[in-house]
This record gives C-alpha cells, sequence and structure tokens, in this order.
C-alpha cells in the first residue's frame, strides 16, 4: 500500500506540475509586430530563387518572458535560415524558442478546427425568404459537412456558416513566433533577416544596330519576380550575380519578353562592386517589390559602342575520317556579332548573364527584331560573341575533292567550299574546320590562322553578287 501510495502522489504531482505549466504558457504575455513598425527593409535577390530579406522593427516589449509573433513575413520563407536580434542590447534580448506558423486561415481549416463543436447555420426560410438561424454541432468536415440540429442528422447544408470567433492556432497570414527572454523595458530596434524562396532576377538587354552594322546602342534591364508570398516595401534592393550553389535542386523561373525600344537616357541606377566571387549591383533608391509581381528596372545603357559582324561557317571533326561522294549542300553561314566590354568601348561593367536581343531600324526607321542570344556573366574586358541568326543571301556548300590513306594512321583529306554572295555589298566568310589529330595544311587557296591545337579559321572575300571558291588539302595522323 506505501507504494501505491507514492505512486500515486508522485503521479498527481506530476500532473499538477503540467498543469501548472500549461497555464503559465496561456498566461504569458504576446506581442505581435506587423510591417507598420518597419523601421528599415532591406533584399539581396540571387539568381537562383533566392532572396535573403533583413529588417529592422521597432517594438514595444516589457521586462519577461514573453511570446512574439512576427507577422508579415514571406510564405516562402526558409524557416531554418531565420536570425533575430536586438540592435539596443543583444546580451539582455534572448531568444528562447522558435516557431514558423503556415497554419493559415481557409475555409476547410476553420471547418476542420469546428468539429464537435457548436456552430450558427444560416438560411432563409421556403415561404417568405426571410433569414432563420439554427444552432448545431459540425459532426464531420471530410469530403463535406455533417451536421446535427436536434436530433437529426444533416448532410450538408443550403446556407451559410457562422463560427464564434477564430481559433487561437489558425493565423491571417505567415508569422513567425519566438518565446523570449527579455531583460530589458522600452522600445527596441529588433532585426530580422532569413531566406525566403520564391524570388529571383535575370536581365535582358536590348541592342539597337546601326545601318552599318558597326556600331550599337546597348540597355540591359533588371526583371525582379517575387513569388515569395511577401511584398516588400520602399527596401533596399540588391542583386548578386554569380553562381551561388545551392544544395537543393533550384528550378528555372525566367521568362522573357520583348522590349522594342530604348528607353530614355536615365541617371545610373545601380552600383556595382565586387563581392566575394560574384558580383553584387545595388540599387540607389528604395523601391517596391509586391507579391506576385514582375518588376522591370533599367541596370544600365551605352551608346555608340564598336561591334563587329560576322559571317561564320563551321566544319566538324567527322568531315576528315570518312569519304563524301556527294557535295553536302546547304552549308549554314551563321550571322554574329562580336563586341568587347571595355571602358574604351563605353562599357565596362560586369555584365550579369541574360537574354540579349538585336534590333534593327528598316529604311521607314521602324526597329525590327534581327535575333538574340544569351551571354554567361561577362567580366570586364572580355569578348561577348553572340551566334543571332543565319544569313539569307549567301549561301555556301562543301566537297570532299580527295580521301586518302596512306598508311595505318596517315590520311591526306583535300576539301572545297564554294560561297556564293547575293548581296549588294562585298562580304567575308570566316571558315572555321575542326581538324582532327596532328594536322597540317598542304595546299590552299586562302590565307588561314590556327586558333586552337584542332581548329582553324579560313579567310574568303566574296565580291557583292559573286562567287570564292576555297581548296585546301590536310594531312591528318591519328
Amino acid at each position: 500500500m506505501n507504494i501505491q501510495r507514492r505512486f500515486l502522489l508522485l503521479y498527481a504531482a506530476v500532473a499538477v506540475m503540467l498543469i501548472q505549466s500549461a497555464v503559465a504558457q496561456d498566461a504569458i504575455q504576446t506581442v505581435s509586430s506587423t510591417a507598420d513598425q518597419q523601421e528599415r527593409l532591406a533584399i539581396t535577390i540571387y539568381n537562383n530563387n533566392l532572396g535573403l530579406v533583413k529588417e529592422v522593427r521597432e517594438i514595444e516589449l516589457p521586462q519577461q518572458e514573453l511570446k512574439i509573433n512576427f507577422m508579415d513575413v514571406a510564405s516562402s520563407i526558409i524557416p531554418s535560415s531565420v536570425h533575430v536580434k536586438s540592435l539596443a542590447d543583444p546580451n539582455k534580448f534572448i531568444v528562447l524558442e522558435q516557431n514558423y506558423e503556415y497554419d493559415l486561415i481557409s475555409h476547410a481549416k476553420l471547418m476542420d478546427k469546428y468539429v464537435g463543436k457548436d456552430v450558427k447555420l444560416i438560411f432563409k426560410s421556403e415561404y417568405d425568404g426571410t433569414e432563420e438561424q439554427r444552432d448545431a454541432v459540425l459532426l464531420s468536415n471530410n469530403g463535406g459537412s455533417v451536421y446535427k440540429i436536434g436530433e437529426e442528422i444533416h448532410l450538408g447544408f443550403p446556407g451559410r456558416v457562422i463560427l464564434p470567433k477564430i481559433p487561437e492556432n489558425l493565423l491571417a497570414r505567415p508569422t513567425l513566433v519566438w518565446m523570449v527572454d527579455n531583460r530589458t523595458t522600452g522600445p527596441q530596434n529588433i532585426e530580422v533577416s532569413y531566406l525566403t524562396n520564391g524570388i529571383s532576377w535575370y536581365c535582358d538587354y536590348v541592342m539597337i544596330l546601326n545601318q552599318a552594322d558597326t556600331r550599337i546602342d546597348l540597355a540591359g534591364w533588371v526583371t525582379i519576380s517575387n513569388n515569395s508570398g511577401g511584398s516588400f516595401n520602399n527596401a533596399v534592393i540588391k542583386l548578386v550575380a554569380g553562381d551561388v550553389r545551392r544544395v537543393e535542386p533550384e528550378a528555372d523561373k525566367a521568362m522573357g519578353y520583348e522590349v522594342a525600344m530604348m528607353a530614355p537616357r536615365a541617371a545610373k541606377q545601380f552600383q556595382e562592386e565586387s563581392f566575394f566571387e560574384y558580383h553584387l549591383y545595388t540599387l540607389q533608391r528604395p523601391a517596391t517589390i509586391k507579391e506576385n509581381q514582375m518588376k522591370q528596372i533599367l541596370l544600365m545603357e551605352a551608346s555608340d559602342v564598336p561591334v563587329e559582324k560576322k559571317l561564320m561557317t563551321y566544319g566538324q571533326s567527322h568531315l576528315y575520317t570518312s569519304i563524301y561522294s556527294d557535295p553536302i549542300k546547304d552549308v549554314d553561314v551563321n550571322v554574329s556579332l562580336e563586341f568587347v566590354n571595355s571602358e574604351k568601348n563605353n562599357l565596362g561593367m560586369p555584365l550579369p548573364k541574360g537574354l540579349i536581343r538585336v534590333y534593327k531600324a528598316d529604311s521607314s526607321d521602324m526597329l525590327q527584331f534581327v535575333g538574340e542570344n544569351t551571354i554567361k556573366h561577362t567580366p570586364k574586358d572580355e569578348k561577348i560573341e553572340l551566334n543571332i541568326g543565319k544569313a539569307f543571301d549567301v549561301v555556301a556548300e562543301r566537297k570532299q575533292l580527295n580521301w586518302v590513306k596512306i598508311r595505318k594512321d596517315l590520311y591526306e583529306v583535300e576539301w572545297e567550299m564554294t560561297v556564293r554572295n547575293h548581296k549588294e555589298e562585298d562580304v567575308t566568310v570566316t571558315a572555321q574546320e575542326s581538324i582532327p589529330g596532328e594536322w597540317s595544311i598542304l595546299e590552299t587557296t586562302h590565307p588561314y590562322e590556327k586558333i586552337a591545337s584542332q581548329t582553324v579559321h579560313f579567310s574568303i572575300p566574296v565580291k557583292a553578287n559573286g562567287e570564292s571558291v576555297l581548296r585546301y588539302k590536310a594531312q591528318l595522323k591519328f
């Protein structure tokens, strides 16, 4: 009996402690903070669907343990990335526990919370159309509502449901909840930072060619796409250009659309700086990014940039390892534009990766789209090469004149390339040939340049409405 009594006394003591703890938890004061209390807000946006949010709010806090509901955070927040501290006295603001509450109010969740509880049902009278009210108990909300009205069970109900209040564990918006031991009084500036998914940026460029195809105007536009589930009002905006590694798979949310004309010249809006192994672009004014908004901001613009237009054909290495009895017709003549991202050329800002769309004015001075391509992140003083299409009036074909196996590992190959120019102006076509193995040019009708160990460029000038024929013999060992 003594053992049983001791066990019962111990059980009762534990129960009392649990009840007291629960009562104490319920009695803890709660302070709620909204975006209206923001003192400062900044967001750094990355290329890979990620944003770093940092905000400071002034919150009045009592000197005690309390609960803080920090509202108006992005619903795509990464909870494990949250960092919070007091800027006034970090040692007297101690976070004991952190929760992210995302059990948000919805019709289904409200009904689920009231299963087994009293509700009111409002419906219109069949006789005179006036509204009537019935007290009911919601028995189930699984696949449809089931009510008990009086002693009867009703499957569904034609009217509307009135609930007495919103349950305490349901929130109208995503909220960070902290249990805090605050050891000072008065208003405090609380700094909170967190990562969020669902926000990204990319760059679109608009390039305008002059009539001679020798100069361009270039404008870069930043497009910010915000699907993070939060709005950022009057925020300092920073953009990071670079391939920042993330562990989880990342989705490319880039969406492109055309801008068919250059914007009026504006003051420089972004300040660029090196940051770690990336580049950081800071907007020099606060801006607002609304939830589910796509915003465009001018990043850079430059005019009178020298550009070189090239016509290129590309030969593949397999052309040297087989016999071709028939001519290869319809060889693509590709059109490319090349320029150097340098201060000398009125550029020089490191350019983020993005899509460049190229336009040129026609005879009526109306801009027409002539092609597009993407660029990688491009540092200053690096060359940009854009393959934007294929030539219409310049055609090429090639024919193998000879293929001889001299011995087991030694071959001689002879090729002929014919280029016809139907334009009213002279052109030069560069034939890029990829020759495998150890090779040497034995004979050629046109000058060439060895670009790499297995790459050679032949320069083929062609007169207006004329034709040129390149012939060369190569010896290969492999």
